[in-house]
């Protein structure tokens, strides 16, 4: 159940995250709503996580596929395309996020 809490915590972050751009400094009263509550669910779901998963390797997961992922909104959403340097970094934290995930003790069983 761990990793589906991680996934929910993502994705919520994602939305917010996303919501936060389109609700032009909070003037926007729909978005902002969907800031807070998006915020609100993604670290409900996280605290969940850190029940089995430890906060480093949680964090990791968190925040790097949270990058990824918003990145993507960003390009599909908001036309940002990211430069050469952007997309090696994100490869990079894909590969570590894999790493933790293959070969971290730590991980979540």
């Amino acid at each position: 159940m761990a990793y589906l809490y991680l996934a929910i915590a993502i994705i919520a972050e994602v939305i917010a995250t996303s919501a936060l751009k389109a609700s032009a400094e909070f003037t926007r009263l729909i978005p902002s709503i969907v800031v807070v509550i998006g915020y609100c669910v993604a670290f409900y779901f996280l605290t969940l996580v850190l029940r089995s998963i430890p906060i480093g390797v949680t964090y990791a997961i968190w925040s790097g596929l949270g990058i990824v992922l918003i990145t993507l909104v960003g390009v599909f959403a908001y036309k940002e395309i990211p430069d050469t340097p952007a997309l090696i970094g994100m490869g990079l934290i894909i590969a570590g996020v894999i790493v933790i995930n293959l070969f971290s003790k730590t991980t979540a069983h």
